[in-house]
């Protein structure tokens, strides 16, 4: 070997390894090859490696015998895929087998029964309790949100289904962010699996020590509960806790802490408040008083005065009519526990924005002839803006509405070559139905005079 190459192969030594060795090291990991090192490092017994090796061929030969290009074998197909990615990552353990597997199970037995995927999007099976939500391309997956927010709909009912619920819940548990998590385990706005949210985490302690509470198993449940303020307490990717000069802000998603979503940082500060409460735990009360203080801050610049904001940071854009009711039953939550006025004052206000009508103005006066125009307005909340076009009584566009936001969004329009005086007439309808119009006269100028080529 030349000097200059024993030199190069110091520096990237990576480049000089013996073939068998580099072949080695890029070896595609499988779900078998990860199996068969979990069994190896005792994360699980021999026997169970060969249970859940068995178990996920059947799966894939199923997938062979559903007719190509069906939605079943689709849906199918794509479970197999994001289990077969998590192992890739180097991300499938002992205890991940538990919920992936259920999984697995579940959609192979619902796809090779079914040609469709459920029409209400969430269904339970069979003597179990736990929801699973239809996510197309990735089968059913079990929905740690619906599942803690089942839990506290039968704890308020006081249903006997809530301890089987709580059970089943308990059992799928795993060790993140040095307690324990219920992760999703599907693509989701950019976010691969595993990952947690503030929001599940936060109604799920919750959840789960009302339940404790009221069947008497607070001594055997409430542990597992304070386990699961691990999240609150790790930044991401691992937890949810995004630091700030406050205190902290409980990331939605543990994949995207520059997303800033209110009604999922307050309904985890209302479960972290419930368990330091019914659990009487100094850890939930430390990081509820660490979020509050943000929250307090936070909340006002989600609200526009006329509306409420859904998110800030990476993204921002109004609440829909439902999330905006729900940030409003989460402010409710918190005002009943502080009777604060920065939670009670701001949820009637939410409440006064759904009576009140859209406001709105046009802002454009002047555009040039034979153009693509754009018709700028001043919009009070997100709305359905229709916009109406005359000159001397007769009608140049009628356009049907399109949804936009608030601000000073503006209408496309191809601007007549006929110069004058336009009457514009805008109307507004809001997510609650509330309408308001406005008027306005717009000048066209005359086209500009097309040059004539040389």
């Amino acid at each position: 070997m030349t000097s200059r190459r024993i030199a190069y192969c110091a520096f990237v030594a990576v480049l000089c390894t013996a073939p068998a060795a580099a072949e080695g090291a890029t070896r595609k990991r499988t779900v078998a090859s990860e199996l068969s090192r979990l069994a190896a490092t005792g994360a699980i017994p021999a026997a169970e490696r060969a249970e859940r090796a068995a178990a996920f061929r059947a799966v894939q030969r199923t997938v062979k015998r559903l007719p190509r290009g069906s939605t079943r074998r689709n849906e199918l197909a794509g479970v197999v895929a994001t289990v077969e990615g998590i192992a890739a990552r180097r991300a499938l353990t002992g205890p991940r087998l538990v919920p992936l597997w259920l999984t697995l199970e579940r959609n192979r037995a619902y796809w090779s029964a079914n040609a469709t995927g459920p029409s209400t999007r969430r269904l339970s099976f069979p003597g179990s309790q736990l929801v699973w939500q239809w996510f197309p391309g990735q089968g059913l997956q079990i929905h740690p949100l619906a599942n803690f927010g089942r839990l506290n709909q039968l704890w308020a009912s006081r249903s006997p289904d809530m301890e089987p619920l709580l059970d089943e819940l308990l059992a799928l548990r795993v060790p993140r962010a040095g307690g324990v998590a219920w992760e999703y385990y599907f693509t989701f706005a950019g976010g691969r699996p595993p990952w947690v949210s503030g929001l599940a985490q936060g109604t799920g302690v919750q959840s789960i020590a009302r339940v404790a509470q009221r069947t008497g198993r607070a001594a055997e449940v409430l542990p597992i509960a304070r386990e699961a303020l691990g999240v609150f307490a790790t930044p991401p990717p691992a937890g949810v806790r995004v630091a700030t000069g406050d205190g902290a802000h409980y990331a939605l998603y543990s994949f995207d802490p520059g997303l800033r979503v209110i009604n999922g940082f307050i309904q985890a500060l209302v479960g972290l408040y419930d368990l330091g409460r019914i659990g009487n735990d100094e850890r939930a009360r430390t990081l509820y008083a660490d979020g509050e203080r943000v929250a307090r801050v936070e909340l006002p610049t989600f609200d526009t005065g006329a509306w409420s904001l859904y998110s800030r940071g990476s993204v921002e854009h109004e609440s829909d009519l439902s999330y905006h009711q729900l940030l409003r039953s989460f402010l409710r939550s918190m005002c009943t526990r502080t009777e604060d006025p920065v939670y009670c004052d701001t949820e009637l206000r939410f409440a006064r924005y759904e009576l009140e009508p859209p406001q709105l103005s046009l802002v454009t006066t002047t555009l040039r002839g034979g153009t693509e125009g754009r018709l700028r307005l001043r919009l009070s909340k997100i709305s359905r803006v229709g916009l109406r076009v005359e000159r001397a009584g007769r009608v140049v566009t009628a356009r049907s509405a399109v949804v936009l936001g608030h601000g000073t969004p503006a209408l496309r329009w191809p601007v007549p070559r006929t110069a004058g005086e336009y009457e514009v007439r805008l109307t507004a309808v809001d997510l609650a139905g509330n309408v308001g119009t406005a008027e306005g006269t717009l000048e066209v100028l005359k086209p500009k005079k097309r040059q004539r080529p040389r």
